[in-house]
C-alpha cells in the first residue's frame, strides 16, 4: 500500500494499551481498560451496567493524562474524529473541526455539519493559528500524531491528547469529557445505549467469517482487533480469525481466499478526490471473485468516516447495527 495510505491508517487504527474502567461488572464481565484488544473479544461477556458520572473540573484519562479546566468547556476544537463523535454523543457540536463525520446523517447531516468551521492544515497539520483564533477552551487531538502541537498551544488553551486502542478506551474518552462538560446524564445515556447494542449482537453472534480490509487502490490493508477499534468489535459478533502482522506486514489475497470469507466489508481511503471504490480496483484480480463474499454478493462498501476514524461510541453503534445486519 502507498505510504499514504499506511501513514492514514496508522492514525485511523491505532493500537494501544490503556483505557479508563467504564463500567461496572464482575471477572465474567468485560475486561478492564487497559487490556488488550484481543482479551476483550469473543470470550468476554460485556456488561449493560453503567457507573455513575461526576461533574469534575479536573480528570485524569487512563493514559494518566491530568486535564483541569476551571470551568466546563463550551468552546472545543476538534482534531480527531472520536472527539466530534463525543461532542455529538453530549449533545454538543464542535467550536472547529477537521473531520467529515459530522457530515453522516446519524450525526449531523451534510447542512449542520458544513456550518462547523474547518481547522486548515488536515488532520496530519492543523494549523495552530487557525485553531487559536476560535479561543478554544479546550482543543482535543490525537497523542502521536498532534501532541507535536501541544507547546506552541500551552498557555493559550489546554490541550488533550487522546489515544484509543479499544471500544473500552472510547467510552473512558466519552465518561470523562461527560464530567469535565457537566453533561454527566447525556454521558450516562450514550454509554448504556452502547453496551446495551453490543450486548445484544453478542448474544446474536453469527457464525460467518468476516472481514474488513482498507487502502485507496489495489493494495490493501486488514483491519485487525490489535490495531482497530471497530475491528476490535468482531469477535464478538462473528468468526474474525485475523491477527496484526504490525504496521507493514498484511494479507495476501490468497491468504484471505483461503479462509471463506463470507462477508467482507471495504473501506475505501480517499486522498482529496474520489478516485473509486476498492472493491472495484481488487476486482481486476481474478482471485477477486472467487472470494465466497465476493461471489454471494456479500461484499459491503462502508463509511470510512465512521468505520476507520469514528471510534466513539456513536460511530461504533453505527458499526454494530450494520455488521450485524450482514451478517444475518
Amino acid at each position: 500500500m502507498p505510504r499514504t495510505a499506511l501513514r492514514v491508517r496508522r492514525w485511523a487504527a491505532i493500537a494501544v494499551l490503556g483505557g479508563l474502567l467504564a463500567g461496572c461488572g464482575t471477572e465474567n464481565a468485560d475486561p478492564g481498560p487497559g487490556a488488550p484488544a484481543a482479551a476483550a473479544g469473543a470470550g468476554a461477556r460485556t456488561s449493560t451496567e453503567v457507573r455513575p458520572i461526576e461533574a469534575a473540573t479536573r480528570i485524569t484519562d487512563a493514559k494518566g493524562v491530568q486535564v483541569s479546566l476551571p470551568k466546563p468547556p463550551e468552546k472545543i476544537v476538534c482534531l480527531v474524529a472520536l472527539c466530534d463523535d463525543i461532542l455529538v454523543e453530549l449533545g454538543m457540536t464542535p467550536t472547529a473541526t477537521n473531520s467529515q463525520v459530522l457530515a453522516h446523517p446519524e450525526f449531523l447531516g451534510k447542512e449542520k455539519a458544513a456550518k462547523i468551521p474547518v481547522v486548515p492544515g488536515g488532520f496530519l497539520s492543523p494549523e495552530v493559528e487557525a485553531i487559536l483564533a476560535h479561543k478554544p477552551d479546550l482543543v482535543i487531538g490525537l497523542e502521536d500524531t498532534h501532541g507535536k502541537l501541544a507547546p506552541a498551544l500551552k498557555g493559550a488553551t489546554t490541550f488533550w491528547p487522546l489515544q484509543p486502542g479499544s471500544w473500552q478506551d472510547s467510552v473512558g474518552y466519552l465518561r470523562d469529557l461527560a464530567a469535565l462538560t457537566g453533561r454527566t446524564a447525556q454521558g450516562e445515556k450514550a454509554e448504556k445505549a452502547f453496551r446495551t447494542r453490543l450486548a445484544e449482537a453478542e448474544q446474536r453472534k453469527s457464525g460467518k467469517t468476516a472481514l474488513i480490509i482498507y487502502g485507496s487502490d489495489e493494495n490493501f490493508g486488514v483491519a485487525t482487533p490489535e490495531t482497530d477499534v471497530a475491528a476490535g468489535l468482531f469477535p464478538k459478533i462473528s468468526h474474525y480469525p485475523w491477527k496484526s502482522r504490525g504496521v507493514d506486514g498484511s494479507y495476501s489475497l490468497e491468504e484471505i481466499l483461503a479462509r471463506d470469507v463470507d462477508v467482507l466489508f471495504v473501506e475505501t481511503l480517499s486522498f482529496g478526490a474520489p478516485d473509486g471504490k476498492l472493491s472495484d480496483k481488487l476486482a481486476k484480480n481474478p482471485l477477486w471473485s472467487r472470494i465466497p463474499a465476493v461471489k454471494n454478493g456479500k461484499v459491503i462498501e462502508v463509511d470510512s468516516e465512521v468505520w476507520a476514524k469514528g471510534r466513539g461510541t456513536r460511530s461504533l453503534g453505527l458499526v454494530l447495527d450494520e455488521a450485524t445486519a450482514a451478517l444475518r
